[in-house]
């Protein structure tokens, strides 16, 4: 059959089972947009306030529901306001397809109204990017986008498709669905020298990173921690892989871990690194990180294996199928002495940091707000303290709840993200933890969670700082709060009330309860303005390029 370009994008969404398209429209994706409109019987269109908001909408999807996230953005200023978004989910390995429109070929490099060469900017973010010139290899080029974002190590897939190509048509075979490539064979080498490595360790730790939420690889991961007597860290990216409430769970590692995953990891003689890149936040002077223990590292991307920490043996392999040839091979437990050391650690009082309990603070309004959430609904955030905050003392017992941007730690990043989420998980009751911050990059986005009815609940930790920034400052900048101290006069019930959404302040320890039982009550986004201590801290905190002697327990 014959169809236009813009025909043969919905087809291809078709095959490819895309339900929901984020985006905002403009004048070269008119053809595009009034396909959606004839086919929005089967695709749901989410208008956002700005395209970065649409990009992190279609990244929180993906992360919430493991599908691609498919965003759509106009030439120029449409596209470019996309980067952002695509950059979090290229650190990240998001799966994601971007479509852009641009200026018909005959205008392109002339400078043209809304011009830009979308493709040369978002090269260095994108797993591929393609410019579709020719109609005629559309299609086959929308279906190498899905492969590429879905297959191995996935991320980011952009599409630039000028407006001429969107109204011409040409001849369209159907495919009955997307096809994927098989994952490689494990090397049969690798695999036996693996099992030795594992085999021969006395003090195993296991640590998890983004690659076991993305390969749906936890319930492998904790059989094999089991049969080993492995503790089990994560990365902040690994973070609702495994259930918080395990007992070989100690919590996450890295700059702001918990003490004991801290501790094991640094006395095991053999780390397990699964699905993650060794970044500078989790391993800190890297040669002290690498000292005194083996490091067996799996991973689908080769380009990570030994490019932050050596990696004594390597499986280059999706994790799911490392782990389960690996939990095949019949090993015995470590020993009851490792176990004990690590119950040690985990019932040391450093392990067991609390907060002020006389006053509200981030800890008891995060262990309420987890008691309130079913543990399969999704949890949003930015990136700051808050983050660390939630990464510390909320309990995830589901995989893909925990959407946050780790990698680029990109601000702005939580109310696009949230909406995202919350859509894909079939409107279940969503959380966004922001700050006030953070929340100012984003809160525009308030408008579409309202147009959209989406029960989302946003906790703004209102302290009235910059407050990351701030601790830094505090410790290493002899308290020098250069353009952190904000006192901005927003009210955000008002704002709420504004955007048509419920307003909530929550002030005191006293009123916790009842605050929180009404916007859970609630139907419809509900903003909470949470009033914090300035002066909190995230801890433990390990200093940039230090090592686990200079962990920070106490402010």
């Amino acid at each position: 059959m014959k169809l236009t370009g813009a025909q043969i994008l919905m087809e291809i969404f078709r095959e490819h089972g895309v339900d929901t398209v984020f985006g905002y429209p403009g004048g070269t994706v008119l053809n595009i947009y009034d396909e959606i409109f004839k086919a929005s019987d089967w695709l749901k269109h989410v208008l956002t306030c700005h395209e970065q908001g649409a990009a992190h909408a279609a990244d929180g999807y993906a992360r919430a529901t493991g599908k691609t996230g498919v965003v759509l953005a106009t030439s120029g200023p449409g596209a470019t306001n996309l980067v952002t978004g695509i950059a979090t989910a290229f650190l990240d390995s998001t799966p994601m397809v971007a479509i852009t429109g641009n200026v018909a070929c005959p205008l392109l490099g002339r400078d043209s109204f809304q011009e830009v060469d979308i493709t040369g900017i978002t090269m260095p973010i994108t797993k591929h990017n393609y410019m579709v010139k020719d109609v005629t290899r559309l299609a086959e080029t929308l279906r190498c986008a899905f492969s590429i974002a879905a297959s191995g190590r996935p991320g980011p897939v952009l599409v630039d498709i000028p407006k001429d190509v969107q109204v011409a048509a040409c001849e369209f075979t159907p495919q009955a669905e997307g096809c994927m490539p098989k994952p490689k064979a494990l090397n049969a080498d690798a695999l036996k020298r693996a099992t030795a490595l594992i085999t021969e360790a006395k003090r195993p730790f296991i640590y998890a990173g983004g690659g076991v939420v993305s390969a749906g690889a936890g319930a492998e991961l904790v059989t094999l921690a089991e049969t080993i007597g492995a503790p089990i860290g994560a990365s902040m990216m690994g973070l609702s892989a495994v259930p918080n409430d395990h007992p070989l769970f100690l919590g996450m590692t890295g700059m702001h871990g918990r003490y004991a995953a801290i501790k094991a990891l640094h006395r095991s003689d053999l780390i397990i690194a699964v699905g993650t890149r060794f970044s500078d936040r989790a391993t800190g002077n890297k040669q002290e990180f690498s000292k005194d223990h083996k490091v067996l590292h799996i991973d689908i991307d080769p380009a990570e294996i030994g490019k932050n920490i050596p990696a004594y043996v390597a499986l280059v392999a999706d994790v799911k199928l490392a782990l389960s040839a690996l939990n095949a091979a019949g090993f015995k437990s470590s020993g009851p002495e490792w176990m004990a050391e690590v119950q040690a650690l985990k019932s040391a009082p450093d392990n067991h940091l609390k907060m002020d309990e006389s006053v509200l603070n981030p800890e008891q309004v995060l262990k309420a707000v987890n008691r309130r959430l079913p543990p399969d609904s999704p949890v949003a955030t930015d990136v700051g303290q808050h983050q660390m905050w939630v990464s510390q003392y909320y309990s995830f017992l589901k995989p893909r709840t925990f959407i946050t941007s780790g990698g680029l730690g990109t601000m702005g990043f939580g109310m696009g993200a949230a909406i995202g989420a919350c859509i894909g998980t079939g409107l279940k009751k969503t959380v966004l933890i922001t700050s006030d911050g953070s929340f100012h990059m984003n809160m525009n986005e308030l408008a579409t969670a309202v147009a959209n009815r989406l029960p989302l609940i946003v906790l703004v930790l209102n302290n009235s700082v910059l407050g990351m920034v701030r601790q830094w400052q505090t410790m290493f900048f002899d308290k020098r709060y250069a353009s952190t101290t904000l006192n901005r006069p927003t009210d955000y019930c008002l704002l709420a009330q504004a955007f048509g959404a419920k307003g909530l302040r929550l002030e005191t320890l006293d009123k916790l309860d009842t605050v929180l039982d009404k916007a859970f009550s609630l139907s419809g986004p509900v903003v909470v303005d949470v009033r914090i201590n300035r002066d909190e801290m995230v801890l433990p905190m390990i200093p940039p390029n230090g090592t686990v002697q200079d962990m920070i327990l106490r402010g």
